[in-house]
């Protein structure tokens, strides 16, 4: 049996006792954890890997805990396993051997190296210098995949049953260059992206807050450009019922040197910031409750 080399816990969960909010924060990219089966198996060194890597995006939203907000963060690599894909999105080139029918083989995310199993890394650089076999696929969508999955769901039906809707905040980080000016100042590059997937997996009503609170904070808003939302916005929102995912971007330039990939003096604003966004978009989500509620009863 093929097994991870020098196994440690998947993911990390901070649940309060009592929720007082019915914000949930997930953090899928910002693993750190290289397994020696993966670092065996690459071309690439850390450093290079690391460039897929969400830097620091779970210390940004880790005051979730203080407001008493369910966080969950992967501790494995992204360059190693993506939580962000569906569960078997795999390229086929990259096994030794045809895969079963039910992987999808065929998204778009696969076609540019970027499925379950990244072929590539955020530079573009191939990470494996031989084939794998689809028993280490196997290996790590059960060992890590589906943990985070299904702790993810928990969280998510413990909020909806306790406040009637929840709101899951998928927190990402992007590269500085080539993104697009602020919709609202030509003369300004983007800071943040939220993602709803153009409305369909939040209410308008949350976006527009979530926009507003961060303007207020002094940063330069974009919306489903070039980022609208990946796996975990489009599975699990489903406002009608209730549960409303936003996927939020930052710019890394404006809290980490893209080069060194370490922290810069606006780290400690952006943090301080982002606690700003949780409590206040706390408050308004509980004035809005009627609102976010679930509208129709779930078919499930």
């Amino acid at each position: 049996m093929i097994r991870i080399h020098g196994c440690v816990e998947p993911i990390e969960i901070i649940e309060p006792e009592y929720l007082t909010s019915p914000i949930i924060v997930a953090s899928p990219h910002s693993g750190d954890h290289y397994p020696l089966d993966l670092m065996n198996a690459s071309i690439l060194n850390k450093e290079s890997l690391r460039r897929s890597e969400d830097c620091y995006v779970d210390d940004l939203f880790s005051a979730a805990g203080s407001h008493r907000i369910p966080f969950i963060r992967a501790i494995y690599a992204r360059a190693y396993l993506d939580l962000n894909r569906e569960p078997f999105e795999l390229d086929p080139d990259m096994f030794s051997t045809p895969l079963p029918d039910y992987c999808n083989t065929s998204s778009a995310r696969v076609a540019v190296g970027l499925g379950t199993i990244p072929r590539i890394v955020a530079n573009r650089k191939e990470i494996y210098s031989r084939k794998l076999d689809f028993e280490e696929a196997e290996m790590r969508i059960s060992s890590i995949y589906k943990p985070y999955h299904k702790a993810l769901r928990s969280l998510v039906n413990r909020t909806r049953h306790y406040f009637g809707y929840c709101i899951l905040l998928d927190c990402h980080s992007m590269p500085s260059i080539g993104l697009p000016s602020s919709s609202y100042d030509r003369k300004k590059t983007i800071n943040i992206v939220l993602g709803d997937r153009n409305g369909l997996s939040c209410s308008p009503a949350i976006t527009d807050e979530t926009d507003r609170i961060f303007q207020s904070l002094g940063y330069s808003l974009g919306r489903n450009n070039p980022y609208s939302g990946g796996f975990t916005t489009q599975h699990y929102g489903d406002p009608a019922n209730g549960v409303h995912a936003i996927q939020i971007e930052l710019t890394r330039d404006i809290y980490m040197n893209e080069s060194s990939l370490s922290r810069r003096p606006g780290f400690t604003k952006l943090k301080a910031d982002i606690g700003q966004l949780l409590e206040q978009l706390t408050q308004f989500s509980i004035h809005s409750r009627n609102e976010l509620s679930f509208q129709r009863l779930s078919a499930e």
